[in-house]
């Protein structure tokens, strides 16, 4: 024990004090003297194993502490030493690398700001430039005004908007999503979320010029849950009673799209493997949405989402895929940020790989980034939020946002940088339930009139959560102190609880009622959960609080305003009524607002009990905030939230799908102008080859693996028919559109294969496999007509059909080439030999939303060339610009020296830290570096032409189940014949 006695000290004097005295002492605030004098226990705790879970140690400690055996004792001693200086050695190391981390991280934020405004300044006059650093230096201004004043400078959304007939979509996929009876606080997935999406999407609907809102969720179809959520559709609210907006389809439903395992309800860290077929399934029903809505509002035209808008990482996930596919406005709402919490569970230190494993947080935290890089508005129930949450992602800087702001305001290039606009909204609130009365006998807490027999209040007609409630108390006539949450760690309801056990005048004064969720069973619940129950009932029962606290096991969503209606009569804290709430995040801006109670540390046990005492014991106090609080409730009413929301939306960036309108000059008309052959094949999620990761089609390679890498989407029958006028089984192979030889397909093979040698030139092997898969698909006579091909890759157009040449394989066999990584679509246009193809001109407009290319191409040179450790510039630069790989929307990028590139992680946080949205990546055996738009990718350029319009197929086709394992059968022997074949 060299070096450790100093701990053998403080162990032996903690020893000394007792086990009890330990025990004792652990749940409560530490502090270094106790009644005057040194203790050892405490002194101990808080400097050496401080925010350390000392759990197992604890339980060592007591062992050492029973065992009469010296030598045994002074072993286990000894070895709890060792353990203890380990803890205390890690915490440190940890305390060491966050603060590098964080300090890593504010340079490289300062660095991006520096090199935003240096491209961007040559731009700006000086008075511009003294404009921004103004608003700048005010952006604290804007959180003193009231939330009416938050949208002065737009148009207010108002009554006079009934000519429009918006459709919006709402999505919110995790939980347990209906209408009525909301099983809220079930799990730590069905709280207020779920609440908030429903009602918002009921208050939407009744707004003027809103026609229809769907809420998107996940069906499940499962014992263990009523049968309810599996209801494919569940109407909220029917259309407004207007004659000019209701229809059969109006109003708000909620959309139950099955993914994932449909028997088993998983909760939202197990649901990301599973949001692309979401998304192909939330773009089916928009797109009969769009069709059904053309004939009832849109006079033959399809009516396409207003906004789309994602609740939470992973809807907003799926929202940013949507958006990108329709080319409609996205906004966000992250209800809980991943970075945040993340920080929180890093400074009890758990690991990060135990956090991952069980948060799947990393997943969670680029969802959020990608959320931002594609919304155009982000809301937000806090200023707090703004700052110190949002602030944490590489995708948001409060300071970038205001030079980008105001650039854009004076029409000036921001060079491709983007941040998105950021608005506090508070959450809406129903009051149709609030019944605001004159001060009285049942405002002044008097029960007994409420519970007597006397006409009109008899306690047969009171709710049956006040009996619930009431059958807890000793003296329910005593006013109520409320706290409703779901019994989670973080809503501090120990601590509420602990407050009012430990004062004596607060709990001769008051009751205290914890309306937690519901439940049947503790042991059933989830382990946070349940943790928190226990430790409720301990408490209740180490301060002998029975009569005192009520702790109902089940209440209904109906039940909640009676629930503040009977805290109101018993003069305590809802429905005008005032508050004692945290002062740090949303409350902070209620209370600015309504003024209506007292602010506390949420984590100061004292103070909170105070603050309670002070409203409960001071009437004048009580009566000026309730009075305030019924003054300005309004400011958070639903109609005032959809109002604001509204107006904000109004102000984004209004986006709409290229292909709605033919090209200019074309009088075709629009719906003739879709690409046929891509065309409502659905479920069409391309898995990508990562070619960095690909080993060339030769030597010790097992070809199992080597088959494994030839990416094949899977083949999906067409939803939609008609009969073709003959009733035969040909298939129109006619010109449609401007793209005059697109074919009509029933269904598509999509080869997304890459293999190149160290060089980046294509594998000898790789054109065989092509040939193979081809010729394989065509076995089958069915197949000839009504099966297309379409060649996905990482190379150019040139290169791609230079490629195909090689192979005696000409690129009109193909119905459509995506090249260059998805950043370029083409269609074979004549049939001439010469394999002539035209580039799909929708696609080219509708990547290029955020795409700033001189910007992207100026920063890149600048990150490649500088050091990550000395932050100085390179004498030679590790990559060289691909010129005749590049194209308007592909950056494409030799590598020199692989040894000298930053990672591709690395890369994309540094661009979206100077407020540039792209997709970089290594391709071609990471020979290569090519960065395409935010919007392009090589699975988002099959899903463009998958639903560009409604397929023409014909009866008595041959059934396509058949003929795709009849196709898929084929490939497998054509692959495996290869591979026995050897390298070649």
């Amino acid at each position: 024990m060299a070096g450790n006695e100093w701990i053998n000290g403080y162990l032996e004097a903690i020893l000394s004090t007792g086990a009890s005295n330990i025990e004792e002492q652990k749940p409560a605030p530490v502090t270094l003297k106790d009644g005057g004098h040194f203790n050892p226990t405490k002194y101990f705790v808080e400097e050496v194993v401080a925010s350390v879970d000392e759990s197992d140690l604890y339980r060592t400690w007591i062992k050492v502490v029973a065992t009469r055996n010296t030598r045994e004792r002074s072993s286990r001693l000894e070895n709890m030493c060792w353990r203890i200086w380990h803890l205390t050695r890690k915490k440190k190391q940890l305390e060491w690398e966050e603060g590098q981390r964080q300090t890593q991280r504010r340079l490289e934020r300062e660095q991006g700001r520096r090199d935003a405004a240096e491209d961007m300044s040559e731009d700006l006059s000086e008075m511009e430039k003294g404009d921004i650093l103004m608003e700048m230096v005010q952006s604290n201004e804007t959180s003193k005004k009231t939330f009416q004043r938050q949208v002065s400078s737009l148009e207010v959304w108002s009554d006079d908007k009934k000519e429009k007939k918006l459709y919006i979509v709402l999505i919110s996929l995790h939980g347990l999503v209906r209408g009525e009876n909301m099983e809220l606080g079930r799990d730590s997935d069905t709280g207020g979320q779920i609440k908030y999406v429903v009602e918002l999407a009921r208050a939407l609907a009744k707004m003027p010029g809103v026609y229809r809102v769907d809420l998107f969720t996940r069906q499940i179809s499962s014992p263990e849950i009523d049968w309810s959520y599996g209801e494919p559709t569940e109407m909220l609210t029917a259309g407004q009673d207007d004659d000019d907006c209701v229809g059969e389809s109006s109003g708000a439903y909620i959309i139950r799209i099955p993914f994932g395992p449909r028997e088993k309800y998983l909760r939202k860290e197990l649901l990301w493997p599973y949001i692309r077929e979401f998304v192909d399934g939330a773009l089916a029903h928009i797109l009969n949405m769009s069709k059904v809505l053309s004939e009832q509002i849109g006079g033959g035209q399809p009516v396409w989402p207003y906004v789309i808008h994602g609740h939470y990482a992973d809807a907003g996930d799926s929202a940013a895929l949507l958006s990108g596919a329709l080319n409609v406005p996205m906004v966000l709402t992250g209800h809980s940020l991943g970075r945040n919490k993340l920080e929180q569970l890093l400074k009890h230190r758990q690991s990060m790989e135990d956090i991952n494993s069980t948060y799947k947080m990393m997943r969670r935290i680029e969802a959020e980034e990608l959320s931002l890089d594609a919304a155009e508005l982000v809301i937000t129930s806090t200023k707090q939020e703004i700052e110190e949450q949002w602030g944490l992602y590489d995708g948001f800087d409060v300071k970038l946002e205001k030079v980008l702001r105001a650039r854009a305001r004076r029409g000036v290039d921001c060079h491709g940088r983007f941040m998105p606009r950021m608005a506090v909204i508070p959450p809406g609130m129903d009051f149709s339930n609030v019944v605001t009365q004159e001060d009285g006998p049942e405002v002044d807490g008097d029960l007994a009139q409420l519970t007597s027999s006397s006409e009109g209040n008899s306690p047969k007609t009171m709710p049956p959560i006040w009996s619930e409630v009431m059958r807890f108390f000793t003296n329910p006539h005593k006013p109520m102190i409320l706290a409703l949450s779901r019994p989670d760690p973080k809503k501090n309801i120990i601590t509420l609880l602990k407050a009012f056990g430990e004062s004596r005048p607060l709990r001769e004064l008051a009751n205290l009622t914890l309306i937690m969720g519901n439940r049947d069973d503790i042991d059933e619940m989830s382990s946070g959960n349940a943790s928190v129950l226990t430790t409720v009932l301990k408490i209740i029962d180490k301060y002998d609080l029975y009569g005192q606290v009520a702790y109902p096991k089940h209440h209904k969503q109906a039940d909640v305003p009676e629930i503040y209606r009977f805290a109101a009569k018993t003069r305590a804290a809802a429905h005008g009524l005032p508050m004692v709430a945290t002062k740090n995040g949303g409350p902070v801006d209620i209370h600015r607002a309504l003024n209506n109670g007292l602010l506390v540390d949420p984590h100061d046990q004292q103070a909170i009990a105070n603050a309670l005492l002070k409203l409960l014991s001071d009437k004048s106090m009580w009566q000026e905030c309730r009075k305030n609080g019924l003054k300005n409730i309004h400011l958070f009413s639903w109609p005032e939230h959809c109002r604001t929301y509204l107006t904000r939306v109004a102000a984004c960036r209004m986006r709409h799908p290229q292909w709605q309108t033919s090209t200019p000059g074309d009088d075709i008309p629009a719906e003739e102008s879709f690409n046929d052959s891509l065309k409502d094949v659905q479920d069409m999620s391309l898995r990508l080859s990562i070619d960095g990761d690909l080993a060339g089609f030769s030597g010790g390679h097992d070809m199992q693996d080597q088959v494994k890498r030839v990416l094949m989407s899977r083949m999906k029958k067409l939803d939609h028919g008609s009969n073709d006028n003959d009733g035969g089984n040909k298939l129109q192979d006619n010109a449609v559109g401007k793209y005059p030889l697109l074919r009509r397909r029933r269904m598509l093979i999509v080869i997304a294969l890459d293999s190149y040698k160290s060089t980046g030139l294509p594998d000898k092997n790789m054109i065989k496999i092509v040939q193979s898969i081809m010729k394989a698909a065509q076995l089958d006579p069915h197949n000839a007509k009504i099966s297309g091909f379409v060649l996905s890759t990482a190379m150019p157009m040139s290169e791609a059909v230079d490629f195909l040449k090689s192979g005696n394989i000409r690129a009109k066999d193909f119905d459509a080439l995506i090249c260059s990584s998805g950043s370029e679509v083409y269609y074979p246009c004549t049939p001439t030999e010469d394999g002539k193809l035209v580039p799909d001109m929708d696609y080219c407009a509708h990547i290029d939303y955020r795409w700033g290319y001189e910007g992207l191409k100026n920063t890149i040179s600048k990150l490649m060339n500088t050091s990550e450790v000395e932050g100085k510039k390179s004498s030679s630069s590790p990559i060289v610009e691909e010129l005749k790989s590049s194209n308007s929307h592909c950056i494409s990028y030799k590598i020199k020296d692989p040894s000298k590139v930053r990672k591709v992680d690395d890369l994309r946080q540094k661009l979206r830290m100077r407020g540039l949205r792209c997709h970089p990546m290594y391709c071609r055996r990471s020979t290569c570096m090519q960065v395409v738009p935010l919007l392009a990718s090589r699975a988002q350029a099959l899903s463009q032409g998958s639903y560009h319009r409604e397929d023409v197929v014909q009866d008595g086709s041959p059934n396509v189940a058949e003929i795709n394992e009849a196709t898929e059968n084929n490939i497998a022997s054509a692959l495996k014949q290869l591979s026995q074949a050897g390298p070649m």
